[in-house]
């Protein structure tokens, strides 16, 4: 069963188009990784997703409702959960302080801030200190944390790794495992396409707003990826 598709999704920043014709399925429990260059419009595709940006023609089905018109908030109640590139966490407040906030517009179900605090081991000696005081992989770990205490079924994941240490990243990848086997459908934005695809069961490459390849990432190869990344690839929509 489809948890999330999309259909003929166009997507506008003022006259720039953004994203153009976008149509993809994601199945419940799949881990789908997005990737493609900078402005390639993956960003603008998640908070579509989100309900943070609206369609300019297209639909969104969430497990089979049409939630296009649906605003942010009540997507959140619905189950769907954005973690945004930069993680936007509130800076004077502490790290359980932003927790929390997660539960306000989410549904109810079993994340607490000790079961988040648990998946992310590195919070424990920080839960109260201000969010502008903590490094970047413990701000990313609190707004993945943020986000899993509106118990999402969808979790929506924007450039994880940006800005982060190699070691940060590592971490934060480390502390998701579990959750990417938990049956959490995923959706991530990556630009480290090799971190993409290990972590990925399905990859969709997307370039200048439209989708141009996308297969399971146990058969596609690394050089086929790279190739549609940077627009190399002349095929258009290629399904491994």
């Amino acid at each position: 069963m489809s948890a999330l598709t999309v259909e003929s999704l166009n997507l506008h920043h003022g006259l720039l188009h953004a994203a153009r014709d976008i149509s993809l399925s994601v199945a419940t429990g799949e881990v789908v990784a997005i990737v493609g260059a900078n402005g390639a419009g993956k960003t603008t595709l998640l908070r579509a997703i989100a309900g943070a940006h609206r369609p300019s023609s297209g639909t969104i089905r969430f497990d089979g409702k049409d939630i296009t018109d649906v605003p942010a908030h009540r997507r959140v109640g619905m189950g769907i959960a954005l973690v945004p590139e930069g993680r936007r966490l509130f800076q004077q407040m502490s790290v359980e302080e932003n927790l929390q906030l997660g539960r306000m517009s989410g549904r109810a179900g079993p994340w607490t801030v000790d079961k988040v605090i648990e998946t992310f081991p590195n919070l424990e000696a920080r839960r109260r200190a201000r969010a502008g005081t903590l490094s970047g992989g413990e701000q990313q770990a609190t707004a993945i944390g943020r986000a899993l205490m509106s118990n999402p079924s969808l979790l929506l994941l924007d450039e994880v790794s940006l800005g982060l240490s190699p070691i940060a990243v590592d971490r934060v990848y480390q502390s998701l495992d579990g959750l990417m086997r938990s049956g959490v459908t995923i959706v991530l934005v990556e630009q480290d396409l090799s971190r993409a695809m290990r972590v990925a069961s399905r990859v969709i490459c997307v370039l200048e707003g439209r989708v141009v390849l996308e297969g399971p990432t146990a058969t596609l190869q690394r050089e086929r990826v790279t190739e549609a990344y940077f627009g190399l690839d002349h095929h258009q929509r290629v399904s491994a």
